[in-house]
């Protein structure tokens, strides 16, 4: 045991001599280490880069030729000798022993994956790919695919990295997840990249030549990095008809689809599931999403749609989900929260964990708010995250209670809230708390000098209550009265960008869209190089394309995204919408 201590102890004081570039001390301990322990790669590779940067190219060879003579069997040996030689510019020397390494291979392949890795280190990549395929073909049970699609991206050869990792997944199906991580690497939301089109047509031609579900499965991840989701729901479909006991994939792709607001993909997911499935609870989630869906898309049957699920599944335990998003739409869509609150009060005499009790009290605690009680819907946020402490659950509550304070004017109680969920376990709220903070600490008052926050705030919380137009006058105040800025809300101020952001969100919900555009214009005109910009281009874009039938000007947005913002997250689906309005086949 002392001994293994000492020898690692030698070696972490060799390593930091080598990177500190004191070779000479460095090539005396790696010597001792080597002659101790001369079958280790580890101590070798390290005694030649140390002789080498020290110009000491015959001690390298010397060493090598005795190892050789000593045991010629270990041709991996021939890599180092062949580098040495490369290093003095001597290539003919180099390739002869490259090639001495490459062509024992033919006879045993045992040294094949160190071969391959060594000329890898050395960065001969082509050596490397050609060893390890040696190696594969001398050994059927060796593998080395993974190894080899890394150096093709290294190389910027997509194509043979993906036939590479699609090799690795044939041979063995417990790679799918590795090949997805890394595949993902070159993979965007942009089906007309190269590299996209590359592995679809890859994928394709496995697929012809050799059928299985794997690549089915593989094509379903692809079109959905793709936001292609009912292409990914043909491949699942086809995987189900196999194997009709599992949908797991389609209900997770159906969630992926709404989260991204496919609401048409994700009803057909859900659908699905609705038909297929056996099991009660399995169809109770499809069709929670699926009233989701009526809720998001406005359907005029939205209502129907919930009593003829509480028919078919009733009111209980198992349907409290359904229910609080019932009472959501009742509030927010419907303007009834005092029913909405009936509708919970009910849902929590049966309902039996502390997790459903939670979900039911922060719903009741935003109808609270909704209503103008605040205090009580802070005392149900509190309560939730006295008992759920670290859940996600709390953390939405403790996220409620600083959208609360702050919608009440407590700027301070909110930010001391934001400050904990800023490092959020979950992503959404942790970006939603970093949002709401930076709001609030670039444009609250300073030295009881009004900044227009309390407005500002007082107007989300209007628009939060379905009060629309009154959120409108409140934002209008700020621009024509003197009670806070003493010539109106002009450029410059800092809450300036935030207000008039606002207020064309606003103007987009009631569908007044050529005064959303002037507002966004504002913004422009006050400051083209401010961090709100490229969100701004975006939203104009998608106005004149979709709303304002005016594609030549939603071109020009989408151009200035392209050509000025090309770090900007629109990036990809501007450049997507620019073609089609070009005119190019996608």
């Amino acid at each position: 045991m002392q001994i293994n201590n000492k020898t690692q102890n030698d070696y972490l004081i060799a390593e930091n001599y080598y990177r500190e570039g004191a070779y000479e001390k460095a090539t005396q301990i790696y010597k001792k280490l080597y002659d101790k322990s001369p079958f280790n790669t580890t101590y070798l590779e390290r005694l030649i880069s140390c002789y080498q940067e020290t110009d000491k190219f015959l001690e390298v060879e010397k060493l090598l030729n005795t190892r050789i003579r000593a045991n010629a069997s270990q041709t991996y040996l021939f890599v180092y000798l062949g580098y040495n030689y490369e290093r003095q510019q001597l290539k003919e020397k180099a390739k002869i022993n490259y090639n001495l390494a490459l062509n024992s291979l033919d006879k045993n392949a045992a040294y094949g994956g160190l071969i391959g890795r060594i000329f890898k280190n050395y960065n001969l990549l082509d050596n490397a790919i050609i060893a390890y395929e040696k190696a594969m073909i001398k050994n059927k049970n060796a593998n080395y695919s993974f190894q080899i699609a890394q150096i093709y991206g290294e190389k910027g050869d997509f194509k043979k990295m993906f036939e590479a990792y699609i090799d690795l997944v044939d041979k063995n199906e417990n790679y799918f997840n590795l090949v997805q991580r890394y595949t993902s690497t070159y993979i965007t939301d942009d089906s007309e990249s190269e590299t996209n089109i590359l592995f679809r047509k890859t994928l394709l031609k496995k697929s012809v030549s050799n059928p299985k579900n794997i690549w089915n499965g593989l094509l379903s991840w692809l079109f959905a990095q793709q936001k292609d989701y009912k292409k990914a729901l043909i491949q699942e479909k086809a995987l189900y008809q196999r194997n009709s006991t599992d949908l797991s994939a389609i209900f997770s792709l159906g969630k992926n689809a709404f989260n991204n607001n496919d609401f048409s993909a994700a009803k057909e997911c859900f659908d699905f599931i609705n038909q297929k499935s056996f099991l009660k609870e399995e169809k109770i989630d499809a069709n929670l999403y699926l009233a989701k869906i009526a809720v998001a898309t406005k359907n005029p049957e939205t209502e129907k749609f919930f009593q003829t699920l509480f028919t078919q599944f009733g009111k209980n335990t198992a349907t409290i989900k359904l229910q609080v998003e019932y009472a959501d739409f009742l509030t927010f869509h419907q303007n009834k929260p005092q029913k909405a609150k009936e509708v919970l009060e009910e849902a929590l005499t049966f309902s039996h964990s502390k997790f459903d009790k939670a979900r039911i009290k922060l719903k009741l605690g935003d109808i609270l708010v909704f209503t103008g009680k605040y205090n009580k819907a802070l005392i149900y946020f509190s309560q939730i995250q006295t008992q759920l402490k670290n859940h996600e659950l709390a953390q939405q509550a403790r996220f409620k209670v600083a959208q609360t304070s702050y919608f009440k004017g407590d700027f301070t109680w909110a930010k001391a809230q934001l400050k904990v969920l800023k490092s959020s376990t979950t992503q959404l709220i942790a970006n939603d708390a970093v949002d709401l903070f930076l709001k609030i600490t670039d444009n609250e008052p300073l030295d009881s000098i009004p900044s227009g926050l309390k407005q500002l705030a007082k107007a989300e919380l209007l628009s939060y209550q379905n009060k629309d137009d009154e959120a409108l006058a409140e934002l209008d105040q700020l621009f024509t009265t003197k009670e806070v800025f003493a010539n109106g809300l002009v450029p410059g101020e800092a809450i300036y960008d935030d207000v008039l952001l606002f207020q064309a969100k606003l103007f987009i919900k009631q569908k007044k869209y050529e005064d959303a555009v002037l507002s966004f214009a504002k913004i422009i005109a006050a400051d083209n190089q401010g961090f709100l910009t490229d969100d701004v281009y975006y939203q104009m874009a998608e106005l004149y394309n979709h709303k304002l039938n005016n594609p030549e000007k939603a071109s020009e947005y989408y151009q200035k995204i392209i050509f000025e913002h090309a770090s900007s997250i629109y990036l990809v689906e501007a450049r997507k919408q620019y073609r089609k309005l070009r005119g190019d086949n996608i």
